[in-house]
């Protein structure tokens, strides 16, 4: 069913249409034996507040963006290599309900569906494709060898800074997550930085726990450091597009999520 689905002309269809959807801002999303499982809208658990983002599951990759204009126009285009990608459920936390963090090597995050049943058919999917790139098709996943990327501690979550206990967030005295735990921690906890490329290919902050804990490593095996002392621009690795959109809209989850024969 599958093979019979990737080469037809509905699939070639649905494809080209999500291109147009990203327009040239996008990658280019139709190529050979790529097959569009599902899509459908998942609120994403973002820095500062939970926000709808749209989502399109293929048999190798998980894309979603910020929804400028429904099923019309989405920008700020990620995309995930679902052998490396790893699905934990979380419990259900007062109105945030049917949760689940989707970890990956460059990107974790959770995210939440409509209801439990949209949150199991979602599971299953992309499970059932993570499981065939590696089983059927012989996709190594990289989370073996590395660490993946930690889910956020949302800003809400923190008034004082979770590495000293000590700073409280003002205005002024602003937020920063480590790029190694996911904790909010002040600047002065967060003035270090380190490369982790699965991430970015700039230098990122790290709360003094993590650093000091990833200079001990680096110390025991020498060719693996990563530490950077100096202090790069602020812009180094700090971008959260897809957390932060401009013209995106904020509005609630509409619709249930489409999955294809398979």
């Amino acid at each position: 069913m599958a093979d019979r689905l990737v080469n037809s002309e509905a699939n070639a269809r649905r494809i080209a249409f999500v291109e147009s959807c990203f327009g040239s801002s996008g990658q280019v999303l139709a190529i050979p034996n790529r097959l569009l499982v599902g899509e459908g809208v998942l609120t994403k658990m973002c820095r500062k507040k939970p926000k709808p983002r749209q989502f399109f599951l293929f048999n190798d990759i998980l894309v979603y963006g910020n929804i400028v204009l429904s099923k019309r126009k989405y920008n700020k285009q990620h995309i995930l290599q679902l052998e490396n990608v790893k699905l934990l459920s979380v419990p259900d936390d007062g109105v945030l309900c049917n949760g689940w963090q989707i970890i990956s090597p460059g990107k974790s995050f959770t995210v939440y569906a409509a209801t439990a049943t949209e949150k199991s058919e979602w599971m299953a999917h992309i499970n059932k494709c993570v499981q065939d790139l590696i089983a059927k098709y012989g996709r190594k996943s990289v989370l073996a060898t590395m660490d993946p990327s930690p889910v956020w501690v949302p800003d809400s979550d923190a008034s004082t800074c979770m590495c000293c206990r000590k700073s409280e967030f003002s205005l002024v005295n602003r937020r920063h997550h480590c790029r190694k735990c996911g904790i909010v921690c002040c600047g002065a906890c967060a003035s270090r930085r380190w490369m982790f490329p699965h991430q970015s290919a700039k230098p990122l902050r790290v709360c003094s726990t993590c650093y000091n804990k990833l200079s001990l490593s680096s110390d025991a095996n020498p060719g693996r450091s990563s530490a950077l002392n100096n202090k790069p621009t602020e812009s180094s690795g700090e971008d959260s597009s897809d957390s932060e959109a401009e013209n995106a809209s904020n509005g609630p989850t509409n619709g249930q999520p489409t999955f294809y024969e398979r």
